[in-house]
C-alpha cells in the first residue's frame, strides 16, 4: 500500500503537512530519544521485527509520519482506522479479513489512530487477536495511554512517548519544506527571512503540522514581488500563524529580565504586574512548568510561614500544568500568581536556612548532643544515648531542654 503517491486527478492538492510527511527514518525530524541509531524503536522497524506499540504525544509530533514509515517498511497488509469514525463491526470486519491473510502467510498491520476515543469495550475486542499475532496493533493517541487504554492491552504493547519537537526541530521541517521542488515549495520562490521562520516555529508549540500550515498560509496569500519572488517577512509570519512575534528570547536578556520582573512582582505584592508578565511570558511560549517552579520557590521565599497557603497553592498549580497542559494551564497559573502576590510577606524561612548553610560550610561542625542521639540499636545506651532526654508531651507539649551544643538564632519570624 504506497501512502505517498498523490493521486493524480485531484483538482485539489493535499495540504503540505500531507505532502512533505517524511517517507523514512532519514527525512524524520526529531524524537531523537527514541529514532536515534541504536534506539530500540529505530531497530525494530529497520528490522522490519515491529510489535504491537502504542504512540502518544501531543499532536503534531510526528505519530502519523512514524506509522507511515512503518508501513513503507513492512511487508504487512497496512489498515488504517481512526477511533473518532469506527465501530465494533469495522474492526470485527478487519481482524476477520487479517486472519485470513494469517492463512496464507500475510501479517496484518492496524494503524489505529485516536485509540482513546475507543471505549473498554472496544479497547477488549482487540485484545485476542492482538494476543494470538492476527493484527500487529499501532496506535496513536494524544492523551496518556495509562489513563485511557486497558491495562491488559498496554500490557501487551510497547509504549513510546512522542515529546514536542523543539523550535530548532520545526526549523528543519520548515526550510525543507521551502527547498523540496517535489512535494514540497521549492518551485514557489520564496525568500523567507530566518526571524519569519523562527516565528513560526516559536509560535507552534511543538506541532509541525501547526508549523507547515501557516508556512503554505503565507505562500499562498503573499503577491509575488517584481522579481517575481514572495519575500516572508515577519509581519507575514505573525498574520499566518495568527501570534504577533513579541521580543522575548527563551535564552537571553529578555527572559531572565521578563522572570526577574514577574518574581519581584509578586514579592512587591502587585498582582497586575505579576499577571501582565505571566501573560508575556506564556505568548511567547515560554515553559509554564518553568514559571510554576518560580512561583513555588517565590511562595517559600517571600511569603514562607506568613501564609503557608501560598506553598499548596503554588504547588497544586505546579501539579496542574503537568497534568492539564496548556492553554488551559494559564487559569491555575494565574490563579497562583494572584495569590502569592497578595499574600503577606516573610523571608524569616529563607533568611533562617541561608544562615545555617552559612554556619555548616564556614564554622566547626556541632556534633548531636547525647540526649538526642539514636538508642534503638544495641548497646546505644551505654554510650548515654537519650540520656536525660524529655519527651516535650510529657511536658504538655514543649520543654526546655538543649537542641544544639551551641546556642543559635537562625529563624526570626
Amino acid at each position: 500500500m504506497d501512502l505517498f503517491k498523490e493521486k493524480e486527478d485531484m483538482s485539489v492538492p493535499s495540504p503540505l503537512a500531507y505532502r512533505i510527511c517524511p517517507r523514512g527514518l532519514d527525512e524524520y525530524v526529531g524524537q531523537e530519544h527514541i529514532l536515534a541509531p541504536g534506539k530500540l524503536l529505530r531497530r525494530a522497524i529497520e528490522a522490519d521485527r515491529i510489535t504491537s506499540i502504542i504512540l502518544y504525544g501531543p499532536p503534531g509530533t510526528g505519530k502519523t509520519a512514524l506509522a507511515r514509515i512503518i508501513a513503507a517498511k513492512t511487508d504487512s497488509h497496512f489498515e488504517w482506522l481512526n477511533a473518532a469514525t469506527i465501530g465494533l463491526d469495522e474492526i470485527r470486519k478487519v481482524i476477520q479479513s487479517a486472519k485470513q491473510r494469517k492463512l496464507n502467510g500475510v501479517k496484518t498491520i492496524l494503524f489505529l489512530d485516536e485509540i482513546h476515543r475507543f471505549n473498554k469495550l472496544q479497547q477488549d475486542a482487540l485484545l485476542p487477536d492482538v494476543e494470538e499475532g492476527n493484527i500487529t496493533l499501532i496506535a496513536a493517541t494524544v492523551e496518556n495511554p495509562f489513563f485511557y487504554v486497558n491495562s491488559a492491552l498496554l500490557s501487551r504493547s510497547q509504549i513510546f512517548e512522542l515529546k514536542p519537537l523543539s523550535e530548532d526541530n520545526l526549523l528543519t521541517i520548515l526550510q525543507h519544506a521551502l527547498s523540496d521542488k517535489e512535494r514540497g515549495l521549492g518551485n514557489m520562490q520564496i525568500m523567507a527571512d530566518e526571524a519569519a521562520l523562527r516565528h513560526i516555529a516559536r509560535m507552534s508549540d511543538g506541532d509541525a503540522r501547526k508549523a507547515l500550515s501557516a508556512l503554505e498560509i503565507a505562500a499562498l496569500t503573499t503577491l509575488p514581488g517584481e522579481d517575481a519572488r514572495i519575500k516572508m517577512t515577519v509581519n507575514i509570519a505573525e498574520e499566518s500563524i495568527q501570534k504577533k512575534a513579541v521580543v522575548y528570547d527563551k535564552k537571553g536578556d529578555q527572559h531572565y529580565d521578563t522572570i526577574s520582573a514577574f518574581i519581584k512582582s509578586m514579592r512587591g505584592s502587585d498582582p497586575d504586574a505579576a499577571i501582565y508578565y505571566l501573560a508575556k511570558m506564556l505568548y511567547a511560549g515560554e515553559d509554564p512548568r518553568f514559571i510554576s517552579r518560580r512561583i513555588v520557590i517565590c511562595a517559600s521565599e517571600d511569603v514562607g510561614n506568613a501564609d503557608p497557603m501560598a506553598l499548596v497553592v503554588a504547588v497544586s498549580a505546579l501539579r496542574a500544568v503537568e497534568f492539564i497542559g496548556m492553554p488551559e494551564a494559564k487559569i491555575p497559573l494565574a490563579q497562583a500568581t494572584i495569590y502569592v502576590a497578595k499574600a503577606a510577606k516573610s523571608n524569616a524561612c529563607y533568611k533562617a536556612i541561608e544562615a545555617a548553610s552559612n554556619d555548616v560550610a564556614t564554622e566547626e561542625t556541632l556534633e548531636v548532643p547525647d540526649h538526642l542521639k539514636d538508642s534503638h540499636y544495641p548497646g546505644a545506651k551505654k554510650l548515654g544515648h537519650r540520656e536525660g532526654y524529655k519527651y516535650p508531651h510529657d511536658y504538655g507539649g514543649h520543654v526546655e531542654q538543649d537542641y544544639l551544643k551551641k546556642k543559635k538564632k537562625y529563624y526570626n519570624p
